[in-house]
């Protein structure tokens, strides 16, 4: 077993670009403006051989009532809890203030070891503040950069007693060793303030996001592990995606560079609507770019107990998603409640059910005794008086279900005919709600002269 160390300090002393530095890449958010990180964030950190899990959390403030900033602070403070080290960060060229004082005398009085960090003490400016961070009672500071990487073997010396020690030699050969089943990839996303923390929160049992009314509470791709039925999975909440004419912000910026990370990445999408407003532009819009990316896509329609008439609600919606989305047509769409519960057992076999469609493949027999029945029922048009000839057809990839095409004259296929022909083949071969893509290829059938 490896161990946990959890990042702790006020806003702005560089709290995430250490997460950044410690996990090799950059996966939260950094920027000027106090405040960025609200949520927990998980990942695996190495330092020099040493591996272990690393904790970015929200910045500390002394608030305890129901704000936003107070909740928070519980969850940090709850990252507190589940650590076995915690480094708690000051800014060395700010020093040490009154705030950096209140946490110090807080973490004294739990039994978590504590290992002091003197963020920024790049240069001369940054040495005082260092010098100055004894005064907190908690240890020989490190005097260390995040951002330019310097001090990291002082930090591998002082987190090295909290490494397990080596695991003795195994009398199970190396090749019996179980394969790591790699997790299935599941973004949740949406528009801001339509309840996917709140998703996530029931579908864990726990209170591991932060949500409220205020809208915009998630800023950055939050990804926890999670296990369903057996199933290993890596949940993702996302920031909630606006029109892009209402961002302005540069946070708000990247929190929306960050949701489009994280569904390009992701294998499954679950686009959350809000039942009490159905289904608006912004929704259609998040659908398409997850469609344009070849995302599995399933739609779970929120605050469905809010709803009086379910029946022609859900008409209502289906109807508009076969005009508005019929590139996906027989999306999975699930009316749930993340408030109460209702119906996420049933969202989360729509999830797999789309991941095995998204998978799914189609011999090349089958393909071509279809090509040839389509071409007898219903044959391509007509090109400068000659009849179009499709020669051949194969499936060249899945993730998303992808077919090349082959005839003489690809260019000259009307848009129409191949939509017809991506149309059939969702329902002749079982691929509903999922993005199918057909490209045409010049040429006969380029296995005709193999034996």
């Amino acid at each position: 077993m490896s161990f946990t160390a959890a990042i702790i300090g006020r806003p702005n002393v560089g709290k995430s670009t250490l997460f950044n530095r410690l996990v090799g890449q950059k996966l939260a958010l950094v920027d000027d403006l106090p405040g960025v990180t609200r949520d927990r964030r998980e990942g695996r950190a190495r330092l020099a051989g040493l591996d272990f899990t690393i904790i970015d959390t929200a910045g500390l403030e002394d608030v305890k009532d129901r704000s936003l900033i107070s909740r928070m602070r519980e969850q940090t403070e709850r990252a507190i809890d589940d650590a076995d080290v915690v480094l708690m960060v000051i800014d060395s060229r700010a020093g040490v203030t009154p705030m950096d004082r209140h946490f110090a005398e807080l973490l004294r009085r739990r039994e978590v070891p504590v290992i002091l960090i003197a963020n920024k003490s790049e240069g001369k400016a940054g040495m005082a503040g260092a010098y100055e961070a004894f005064e907190l009672g908690l240890g020989d500071p490190i005097a260390l950069s995040a951002e330019h990487g310097e001090g990291m073997g002082d930090l591998f010396d002082a987190l090295l007693p909290f490494a397990p020690p080596d695991a003795e030699e195994s009398d199970e050969p190396a090749a019996e060793v179980e394969a790591v089943v790699k997790p299935l990839q599941l973004a949740i996303v949406g528009r801001p303030n339509v309840g996917k923390s709140t998703l996530i929160n029931k579908l864990l049992g726990e209170d591991r996001l932060l949500t409220g009314p205020e809208a915009g509470i998630t800023r950055d791709a939050i990804a926890i592990d999670w296990r369903w039925r057996d199933h290993s999975i890596k949940l993702i909440d996302t920031a909630g995606l606006r029109r892009k004419a209402h961002i302005e912000e540069k946070l708000e910026k990247l929190s929306t560079a960050d949701t489009l990370r994280a569904i390009r990445f992701a294998e499954v999408v679950v686009l959350v609507l809000d039942a009490t407003v159905m289904l608006e532009k912004q929704d259609l819009a998040i659908g398409r770019m997850i469609e344009d990316e070849g995302r599995a896509l399933v739609i779970a329609v929120n605050k469905w107990d809010l709803i009086e008439d379910k029946p022609k609600a859900l008409e209502k919606l289906r109807d508009r998603l076969q005009i508005s989305l019929p590139q996906l047509v027989g999306i999975v769409c699930v009316p749930v409640s993340a408030a109460t519960g209702n119906a996420l057992d049933t969202l989360m076999k729509g999830v797999f059910e789309v991941y095995e469609t998204w998978n799914k493949r189609v011999s090349t027999p089958k393909l071509n005794r279809w090509l040839a029945a389509v071409q007898e029922h219903h044959p391509p048009p007509l090109v400068d008086g000659r009849r179009l000839r499709l020669r051949y057809i194969t499936q060249a990839n899945t993730r998303p279900p992808t077919f090349a095409l082959f005839s003489s004259k690809p260019g000259d296929l009307p848009d129409a005919y191949r939509r017809y022909l991506v149309n059939l083949l969702r329902t002749d071969f079982g691929l509903p709600g999922v993005p199918i893509r057909m490209m045409l290829r010049k040429g006969s059938n380029p296995f005709a002269d193999r034996d």
